[in-house]
């Protein structure tokens, strides 16, 4: 039976990868160049007199991504599974150097490792990390996924621990993802539910002390709330996204004519790009990008349910949820209808970190389509 089951995955395993799933993820990978060299620009050329030094390093940073994609939609799946508590180890090890004087502290915060040339933020790869334990975890333990020790003790212990070393940074909005992670992962893995409700009241609970009893995240939640009423302190950022919004009003401006990125809206080219895209391509073109990935999303979310084997199932849900909350908290964010969170948009902001990770997620999953059932 064994024997048989492994002929069967190693067929699947030369199967063809999706190619719609595969020409989702370049289009929004070339998109994401495209917006990069039109938010980034006059910022460049200001700080570094080279208005395509973002743009020329996030071309870098697809390059690598696209090696990473093509890397994983090869690696043998044995391989990547019997590694699972290697990945959280990295994870944890990549974490804990945050907070070491090899962590770079920005605006108070230490959330990446100096490379030299570039940044590394942990926490895009332990989301990789945990995914791939929990899926792990859940398909080894279904029949004891309903016990409070088996099903719910483990993987929070793991998730927690994870989190707590993201408060270290500080990175409360980290640890709120991987949470989200954990519950969604418990969700489909069998975790009861009175074990969700009552870990979310939990969770929500004390995530309502850390926030009140932090005068600067207070201050975010309250900005988030009524942004205007601080329209030159906390709510600058909200105020000038919703105003970029306004100003794209059904075709937008065009690209590259767009006016809050001449230094009003901060991080244009990072978190905030979508308020970029939103004035120069309107609301036509905001629609468009929504029909994307929501495409994207739907042939990622159909790979994982078409999973036979457990695992795999799991995985591809899992690493098709890292993407998913990853666009929908930052177009939460960029539309006010969540705290302020830095929340990169998967394929299109700037950074190493998060499009090198989002296109890993892409391979593992095209990976996984070899044998996905028509």
């Amino acid at each position: 039976m064994t024997n048989k089951l492994n002929r069967r995955k190693s067929s699947a395993a030369a199967g063809r990868i999706d190619p719609w799933l595969l020409t989702a993820t370049l289009l929004l990978g070339g998109f994401g160049l495209v917006m990069v060299l039109s938010s980034s620009g006059i910022m460049a050329e200001r700080v570094f007199s080279d208005k395509y030094f973002f743009f020329k390093r996030q071309l870098i940073f697809t390059g690598v991504g696209l090696a990473g994609m093509l890397a994983c939609m090869q690696i043998p799946r044995r391989l990547l599974y019997g590694l699972t508590y290697i990945w959280v180890a990295i994870a944890v090890v990549l974490l804990g150097l945050c907070i070491t004087p090899l962590g770079v502290n920005v605006n108070g915060a230490s959330r990446w490792i100096n490379l030299g040339p570039v940044n590394l933020q942990p926490l895009e790869y332990a989301k990789v990390a945990l995914v791939l334990y929990l899926a792990y975890f859940f398909a080894k333990k279904q029949e004891m996924v309903k016990s409070f020790s088996v099903g719910v003790l483990p993987p929070f212990i793991v998730t927690g621990f994870l989190c707590g070393l993201l408060l270290l940074q500080p990175d409360f909005g980290g640890a709120v993802v991987l949470s989200m992670l954990l519950f969604f992962m418990c969700a489909v893995g069998g975790t009861r539910f009175i074990y969700l409700l009552g870990s979310g009241i939990v969770g929500a609970g004390a995530g309502w002390m850390l926030i009140s009893s932090s005068p600067y995240r207070l201050k975010r939640w309250t900005a988030f709330l009524d942004p205007f009423a601080s329209a030159q302190n906390e709510g600058y950022q909200l105020v000038q996204s919703l105003y970029a919004f306004g100003s794209g009003r059904i075709f937008g401006t065009g690209i590259g004519a767009g006016k809050q990125k001449l230094f009003f809206l901060p991080e244009a080219h990072n978190d905030f790009i979508m308020a970029v895209v939103g004035e120069e391509l309107g609301f036509v073109g905001m629609s468009l990008f929504f029909i994307a990935i929501g495409f994207f999303l739907y042939r990622a979310f159909r790979v994982a349910l078409n999973q036979e084997d457990l695992q795999d199932r799991f995985t591809g849900f899992g690493i098709t949820c890292i993407i998913a909350l990853g666009m929908i908290l930052n177009l939460a964010v960029v539309l006010g209808t969540v705290p302020p969170k830095g929340v990169a948009m998967p394929f299109i902001s700037y950074g190493g970190s998060s499009l090198t990770v989002s296109f890993i997620c892409a391979g593992i999953l095209l990976n996984l389509s070899r044998s996905a059932k028509e």
